[in-house]
Formats: structure tokens, C-alpha cells, sequence
């Protein structure tokens, strides 16, 4: 694992994180190599038990849980391969995929952005291969008004599965 990727945790931790999603029932994840050496990936997997689309049981949801390029790689189209081959083959046309994205995540030296730039270079990077912000109450996404949930809804996605993915986002509509 290339020593560049560690913006979640140490290469060695990572490399222990990575097969354990990969063990997980629907864990998926996408390699970039350089010979037998990983410089980046992306990761797909249920959502954590104790988060709320877990709780809401909607089924064929998948989390994009982390992309990543080690440093050393970036603005070479890594990060937009791996995007490509993950949604490129309609595999994830079934799915409801989510992405939880949260400043504090976000390599914002790295990129040489200011957290509202980040913001929308993800909203147009995600964009690229159907994922759109959508609106939530969840309280994390709410910490700050940077972070954003983002969603693509498989077009094989069955509308029942739709309403339920629907009815998640606001679980305190009287609030608002």
C-alpha cells in the first residue's frame, strides 16, 4: 500500500480496513495499482449498522464509504477511473448508492481548496457518474454546513425501495 494513503488512517490500518469491507456481505472495493502496489481505491459497502439507512433497512443500499489517491498519483484521472469502472458496467444499477461526505474527511491542503471549493469539486466529480446532493436531518450532515449526503438511484431501483430511501432522509420533518 503506498505510503500517500493515509488521509483515514495509516497505510497498515488501511490495508486491514480494506479487507475487512471486502469480507463484508456486498463489501466491494476498487483497486488503482502501479504493479503490485495499491495508490488508490474506492470502497462500497452496507451501511454501518448503526446509522440510519441501516436502521431504515432499505434495501440494495449501498454506501460509497472512502475514495482515495495517494498523493504521489493525483491529477492523473485515478480517482475518475475508479469512479468509472465501479459505475461504468451497470452493476450499480440495482442500488441506491449514498455518499456521507464530511468536511473533516476532506484533504483540503492537498488540493490547495478552500472547503466550499472541495465542496463543489465534489458535487462535480460525484456528479459525473449520477450521484446528486439531496437534502437530510441526519445530524451529521448537519454539523456542518459544508458537509452534504449525496445519492444515485439505480434506474432498476424499485419505486417501493425509492419512497423508503425517501422517507429516511427526514425523520424529523417537524422540525422543519
Amino acid at each position: 500500500m503506498d505510503e500517500g494513503l493515509s488521509a483515514f488512517r495509516p497505510p497498515s490500518e488501511q490495508i486491514e480496513a480494506l479487507a475487512e469491507i471486502a469480507d463484508l456481505p456486498n463489501g466491494q472495493i476498487i483497486l488503482a495499482l502501479f504493479e503490485d502496489l495499491i495508490v488508490g481505491y474506492v470502497t462500497f459497502h452496507p451501511p454501518e449498522e448503526f446509522a440510519r439507512w441501516a436502521k431504515n433497512q432499505v434495501p440494495g443500499m449501498l454506501e460509497m464509504g472512502a475514495i482515495e489517491v495517494s498523493r504521489q498519483w493525483r491529477s492523473m484521472g485515478i480517482s475518475s477511473l475508479l469512479l468509472d469502472v465501479a459505475f461504468g458496467n451497470q452493476s450499480m444499477d440495482d442500488a441506491i448508492v449514498i455518499a456521507t461526505e464530511y468536511y473533516w474527511h476532506w484533504d483540503l491542503k492537498g488540493k490547495n481548496m478552500s472547503i466550499w471549493e472541495y465542496q463543489k469539486f465534489l458535487e462535480k466529480h460525484f456528479g459525473r457518474i449520477g450521484l446528486k446532493r439531496v437534502g437530510t436531518d441526519e445530524p451529521d450532515i448537519l454539523a456542518h454546513p459544508a458537509n452534504m449526503l449525496m445519492a444515485r438511484i439505480g434506474p432498476r431501483v424499485p419505486q417501493e425501495t425509492v419512497l423508503l430511501f425517501e422517507e429516511s432522509l427526514y425523520l424529523n420533518r417537524w422540525l422543519f
